[in-house]
């Protein structure tokens, strides 16, 4: 029963957070109230109240919902992987393109996550007390794939997949803001392009160059 219970109590918070992520797009995340957000989900305020403390609160795990865990990534395997600097999953190219290309995958296939984004992106009203509360967790959004990228490329150069003279910080952040240009791109719908073609054509000619150097 306990079991159960436990489970219910999690089905409820999932349904908040999407009545929330819908509301928030209506309607704009400042006009949003938790009393419409129960009502959403035929629950009373006190429920919302009873799994979140505040807006910011729900928003930070909102964030981490959308983020982390429907990438299968627990908070545990996150710490380790910031903390200690482990890359088991992508220690090749061969495994970074394949991360970056399941993330575009799931972008295209995966409408909640594609309207999340749209939301932080394009729609969410970011105020300097906002942001300085659920920093951290927006810190570990950034920090989880530059980790990614940067670890792998310096596992690749040691190994000689790329050249021994690549800046690695310098192409850790073009790599970034490659994927992060295509992602935003494609989520603001600018013009109409197969996101999992360009990640894996914007892969393999930004590979291309690492692998010949400066000056090759």
């Amino acid at each position: 029963m306990a079991r159960r219970c436990k489970e219910d109590a999690e089905q409820t918070r999932k349904d908040l957070l999407m009545a929330a992520l819908d509301l928030f797009c209506e309607k704009g995340y400042s006009r949003t109230t938790f009393d419409e957000i129960a009502k959403k989900i035929n629950l009373t305020k006190g429920a919302v109240y009873w799994h979140f403390r505040n807006k910011a609160d729900l928003l930070t795990d909102l964030i981490k919902e959308m983020v982390f865990r429907m990438h299968d990534v627990t908070d545990v395997e996150r710490r380790e992987f910031l903390l200690e600097g482990k890359c088991v999953a992508t220690q090749s190219l061969a495994n970074l393109k394949e991360f970056f290309l399941e993330e575009a995958k799931l972008i295209k296939e995966n409408d909640a996550y594609r309207k999340f984004l749209f939301f932080a992106i394009f729609q969410m009203e970011w105020s300097e007390p906002l942001f300085n509360k659920i920093q951290d967790t927006m810190s570990d959004i950034h920090d989880y794939p530059l980790a990614q990228i940067k670890q792998t490329l310096t596992f690749a150069q040691k190994s000689g997949e790329i050249a021994a003279d690549v800046d690695i910080e310098l192409a850790t952040s073009t790599m970034f803001c490659m994927w992060k240009g295509i992602m935003s791109t494609y989520i603001g719908r600018v013009y109409k392009f197969d996101i999992v073609k360009v990640v894996d054509s914007s892969f393999d000619v930004l590979v291309n160059g690492l692998k010949l150097g400066k000056g090759k």
